[in-house]
């Protein structure tokens, strides 16, 4: 068996569509196990920006056969305006399957989100309002609808009758909003019922005969370690589990298919939304960092908070993930700085600690402690060979691979498709 994994190893964004997308070209299939439309993944081809929500990352890739899994809650309406985008760059999406266990997200799960985070307060999680957590939530409560309810339309009906009575009733009486007609969803779904039946499959089937057969299957999530529902930075998270834990559930396949299991991490750090976040730079330093990386989110345009690399939070995804390769992104946008500081510990109580506490509480007491490197201001963008790179950035992967003890496997210098120095192949 050959399963390889991709997985985030800070708050997201680190980069995982374009390692997804250069591994893809090599590989037989693409699954992706967990999330919806609330994370957007970024590909950049010839100069030309792709940003993919729910689609798998290796679509760019014909060749490769894309499966959207059972751990994945699935806007149908987004999908298919994704499909058209491509389409209409010529792109075809032919090799695209759905597994009929996926969770359907449906619009009452996004209204319901819009108006559970309007009434959060200081306490609001700062989600995408995109239905995730509501979709989950409905899941996990056994109320959900799936896209094999979806394939015999009499249960999907039905089933969607006695749900939509139970959120509008919820919508309603708890947050004052507007209710859902049913007839007209029951007429919206059927539309798009025909376009969606071609793609669905037995995904369990599917995988694991291909994982079988010894083909090449790489598993894709959304979000990142310190966003897992268990181990990320509770309650500011997601609702599923983005670690290669959550491959195993997400997509339906055994431990032992895993092969190679690769984190992905910047070379500094960032996160949207709410939650402590201990390395963070504000002011003039934050904002020059977030405008030199372009960190505005790729699915709501928010600004991402930016702040240094912060080494505890990536071993933390090492313990959890099994981490076999690391791979550092955005390496190019620290050229330039006389002096990186990287987070080494955390002081707290008068004690240094190299973990992420599970109260937040106790982690913001968490006070930062630095190693600072000496910069580089050489342009690495067009460096192919990693012995070309300035000493002071070598310098700075090398720790990062001695710190974690995992190797440093590729290092981006450039958010093109080809812009990667590959120091020991992945696949």
């Amino acid at each position: 068996m050959a399963g390889y994994v991709v997985v985030g190893a800070q708050w997201g964004d680190e980069g995982k569509g374009k390692v997804v997308d250069l591994l893809g070209k090599h590989v037989d299939m693409v699954v992706r196990y967990q999330g919806g439309n609330n994370a957007g993944h970024t590909v950049v081809v010839n100069g030309k920006k792709t940003v993919l929500h729910l689609l798998p990352s290796g679509i760019l890739n014909k060749q490769a056969l894309c499966v959207i899994g059972p751990g994945v809650v699935l806007n149908l309406s987004v999908l298919f305006q994704e499909i058209n985008q491509l389409e209409e760059q010529g792109l075809t999406c032919d090799h695209l399957r759905i597994s009929d266990r996926t969770q359907l997200l449906m619009p009452y799960h996004v209204r319901l989100d819009e108006l559970i985070e309007a009434r959060g307060g200081k306490y609001k999680v700062g989600t995408t309002k995109n239905g995730i957590g509501p979709c989950y939530a409905d899941k996990y409560s056994r109320i959900g609808l799936r896209v094999c309810d979806l394939v015999d339309w009499d249960v999907f009906c039905e089933k969607l009758k006695s749900t939509l009575e139970i959120k509008n009733a919820e919508i309603v009486k708890v947050y004052n909003g507007e209710p859902f007609d049913y007839d007209a969803m029951v007429e919206e779904y059927r539309a798009m019922r025909e376009k969606l039946l071609p793609m669905v499959c037995d995904s369990v089937s599917l995988v694991n005969e291909a994982l079988e057969a010894d083909k090449t299957v790489l598993f894709e999530g959304a979000q990142a370690n310190m966003l897992d529902i268990n181990y990320g930075t509770y309650p500011f998270v997601t609702s599923s589990s983005p670690t290669s834990a959550g491959v195993l559930e997400g997509a339906g396949v055994p431990p032992q298919s895993l092969k190679r299991i690769i984190g992905i991490s910047k070379a500094y750090a960032t996160r949207v939304g709410e939650g402590p976040f201990i390395t963070e730079l504000f002011g003039e330093e934050g904002e020059a960092l977030r405008n030199k990386g372009g960190e505005f989110g790729a699915t709501t345009g928010r600004p991402r908070r930016t702040g240094w690399l912060d080494l505890p939070v990536v071993k933390q995804a090492v313990r959890l993930n099994g981490l076999t390769d690391i791979a550092i992104t955005k390496i190019d946008i620290l050229t330039g700085y006389d002096k990186i500081p990287v987070c080494v510990g955390y002081e707290l109580n008068g004690k240094t600690i190299d973990y992420v506490p599970a109260s937040l509480k106790v982690y913001g007491e968490c006070k930062p402690v630095w190693k600072v490197f000496d910069g580089w201001t050489e342009d690495i963008s067009k460096i192919s060979k990693y012995e070309d790179l300035p000493e002071n950035c070598r310098k700075y992967v090398e720790f990062i691979e001695e710190y974690t003890g995992v190797s440093v496997s590729l290092v981006s210098v450039s958010p093109e498709r080809e812009g990667n120095i590959i120091r020991k192949p992945l696949i």
